[in-house]
């Protein structure tokens, strides 16, 4: 039975106005969308030269520390909330999953343990969730990565205070101004986005900790693909 394709009638225009939109509208529409993406191109693009600029030496002094670290046995705990969260995940995935040949490090997410988050969650409290973490696994010698767009999360704080205690690396990724993890004066190294956009700030600190594990493997004298 063939199909006989009718156009829309008043009816479904009147329900579904976005998906019949008219010529005219349309190209409105996608000049706009072009528009804004490629300004978000260019924005995240100034934005990573600077950085570069800003913090390209720092980079390679935090790496080679997080070298000598993994090359004394080592290991990194990487953490943060919401987007965050995703990015620590990927922090530890980059370092323990490599690209051959570079050589596997040892790295953990505090926010891939469901079990363990919800349960320190609700029976300790959630200012706690990472801290409590690194008081039961780390060991001085390790590294604490964390993660935080506005600089101001009270976990992610609270875990490098305990990370400090312990001994620990501390590297922390913030954005904007730094907000408290600026204020801490504990942090061994703290490279901060200097954008309002959490969108931004998340794309750049992408960059920062990819870069930061490449300079790392480089300082280890792994080779590393082109």
């Amino acid at each position: 039975m063939a199909v006989v394709d009718e156009p829309p009638s008043e009816e479904m225009r009147g329900l579904y106005p976005f998906l019949y939109p008219d010529q005219d509208h349309l190209r409105s529409v996608l000049a706009e969308a072009q528009r804004s993406t490629e300004a978000k191109a260019a924005e995240i693009v100034r934005l990573r030269r600077h950085l570069a600029e800003l913090d390209g030496d720092r980079l390679i002094a935090c790496a080679q520390e997080m070298a000598t670290r993994f090359a004394a046995g080592g290991r990194l705990f990487a953490f943060g909330n919401g987007g965050s969260s995703t990015d620590a995940q990927e922090v530890a995935t980059a370092f323990l999953h490599p690209d051959p040949p570079a050589r596997p490090l040892p790295a953990l997410a505090l926010t891939s343990d469901v079990a363990v988050v919800t349960a320190l969650s609700n029976d300790v409290g959630f200012d706690v969730v990472f801290a409590r973490q690194l008081a039961a696994l780390a060991r001085p010698g390790d590294i604490a990565l964390g993660l935080s767009t506005s600089g101001g999360s009270a976990n992610v704080v609270h875990a490098f205070h305990e990370a400090a205690r312990l001994g620990l690396l501390t590297v922390g990724l913030a954005g904007d101004r730094g907000g408290r993890l600026a204020e801490l004066g504990l942090l061994d190294h703290l490279f901060v986005v200097p954008s309002p956009s959490v969108h931004r700030i998340q794309e750049a600190q992408t960059t920062l900790y990819h870069v930061l594990r490449e300079l790392t493997q480089h300082a280890l004298g792994a080779s590393l693909p082109a």
